[in-house]
């Protein structure tokens, strides 16, 4: 797990040394603290918002490439970080090294744990351990597919992804390629399956994917429509075209923005917003709720000034 932090630390550096700048003027303009920043470039710590990580690479002058890179590097580090954090201190020795006891009781503990959970495990050539587990057989736990699966790869292991998305009821095309529609449906999925969004096939979202247990089925069109009419009927054709100019009408639609936050659902309420309004990407994917929370921001001013890119489309004169 420590390789995944250097990596990314050293991805953060190279931005920070070709941007220029010191650790407290890209602060300032990132939004974090210089010494914080300090912290994930010497690989120190690694930041639990991937939003930090965003603002910081933009600042610095990082490509649409570059940032889709730094995001799976980030995705492995803070994996790591977790799994670590998880992980049971275990007791040493004098010289700091497991006592004779303690690796005879980890050498039964582990041979039972894999007598238990998947039956005896050989040893490969190599001389690491095989996949285990429920799903060890599946493509996504192949050596293929080890990394995360992420944004820009293409190749079977996006095909799988996406099969198995569908088979959860989410509407995307099957085309082995993990473009902009795949990233907002796994990122859907994520939020549905009660996962950290990180918007990258890990081994918790690949378990989740196998599992069958998280569906994605929501509202068609059709009655998203149904329902705006309903709510907004002060001003239900501006209302429609608001949220069709914003999600398609999907209710589980995800769109990041510059800044590394997320628009939700329906009528793509931001993070920020759904701060104030007490809720949640989760809840932001129910239409009921978004409809409703949309229409109390529309209430305020009885405008549409929180939609304001769509609000200008709609006043835009269409060419003839």
């Amino acid at each position: 797990m420590a390789l995944h932090t250097d990596k990314f630390a050293a991805y953060l550096r190279m931005l920070k040394d070709r941007s220029g700048q010191g650790y407290e003027r890209l602060g300032k303009q990132a939004g974090a603290s210089g010494s914080s920043l300090h912290r994930y470039c010497s690989g120190k710590s690694v930041p639990a918002d991937y939003r930090v990580v965003h603002s910081f690479a933009k600042v610095c002058g990082a490509s649409t490439e570059e940032l889709r890179e730094l995001h799976q590097l980030w995705a492995l580090a803070d994996a790591g970080r977790v799994d670590e954090a998880e992980q049971p201190a275990a007791a040493t020795g004098a010289d700091g090294a497991p006592s004779p006891r303690r690796r005879g009781y980890l050498a039964v503990a582990v041979a039972v744990v894999l007598l238990v959970t998947g039956g005896l495990v050989w040893l490969t050539a190599d001389g690491s351990v095989p996949a285990t587990g429920r799903y060890a057989d599946r493509m996504l736990f192949s050596p293929a597919c080890e990394p995360p699966v992420s944004m820009g790869q293409h190749d079977e292991c996006v095909t799988e992804v996406q099969n198995l998305l569908v088979a959860a009821e989410g509407r995307l095309s099957v085309d082995g390629s993990f473009g902009p529609e795949t990233l907002r449906r796994v990122t859907a999925f994520q939020v549905l399956a009660g996962l950290p969004a990180r918007g990258v096939v890990d081994e918790a979202t690949k378990n989740a994917l196998y599992d069958h247990r998280t569906s994605m089925a929501t509202w068609s069109a059709a009655v998203v429509e149904q329902r705006i009419r309903a709510v907004f009927t002060e001003a239900p054709d501006t209302a429609v075209a608001i949220a069709r100019c914003a999600s398609f009408l999907d209710p589980l639609w995800v769109l990041p923005n510059t800044n590394g936050s997320r628009n939700w659902g329906v009528f793509q309420i931001s993070d920020a917003r759904l701060l104030d309004l007490g809720g949640t990407p989760r809840r932001a994917f129910d239409p009921v709720w978004n409809i409703d929370a949309a229409h109390r921001l529309w209430s305020v001013h009885h405008d549409f000034h929180d939609w304001p890119a769509c609000s200008a489309a709609l006043e835009t004169p269409q060419p003839h």
